[in-house]
């Protein structure tokens, strides 16, 4: 696992493989690090599923009203849902969607992110300054490599659980 610098800002997902390192870049994108960790913290993001899944492109979660398996649950409606919180404003900056970059999931409004959001399986420059850029995964990317693919997949993976590491540590 890769050293924890900011564990206040870092998130560990817990998937089928086994842990993916998230570290979170509030100095770019304050509003949508917030937004994760307030979600990973209330366990909004337990067990809810990864429902868009495009070899090549991304893995897209995040879905907590109708994505999550252990509370309705609904795959049809999976990826049309968000949290009780309002939308975020987009947080644009110069971060490239690289390999590993999570990105803000969103409708055609610019300012309509909420609780979802993509990990890029490779670089994804048609993407920037489109979607916001707030984290980047520095271990574990193999695990994320290994969610079954579909729209959506026909058996989904899904986050076992997602925490922020300050609050685990010893």
């Amino acid at each position: 696992m890769a050293e924890i610098k900011d564990p206040e800002n870092t998130i560990l997902m817990e998937l089928k493989g086994g842990t993916v390192v998230i570290e979170l870049m509030p100095a770019i994108a304050p509003k949508h690090a917030e937004r994760m960790k307030a979600l990973a913290r209330a366990g909004a993001y337990d067990n809810v599923v990864f429902h868009r899944v495009i070899d090549g492109f991304m893995a897209q979660t995040g879905d907590v009203a109708n994505g999550n398996k252990a509370k309705n649950f609904n795959m049809g409606r999976a990826g049309t849902g968000a949290s009780d919180l309002p939308d975020l404003p987009a947080e644009f900056s110069n971060i490239p969607h690289d390999r590993g970059t999570l990105g803000a999931a969103r409708s055609q409004n610019p300012n309509s992110a909420n609780s979802q959001f993509f990990i890029n399986f490779s670089d994804n420059h048609f993407l920037n300054k489109q979607y916001t850029v707030y984290g980047r995964v520095l271990s574990g990317m193999e695990h994320v490599d290994a969610i079954g693919r579909g729209e959506p997949p026909r058996e989904p993976d899904m986050m076992i659980s997602v925490k922020v590491a300050a609050d685990v540590e010893a």
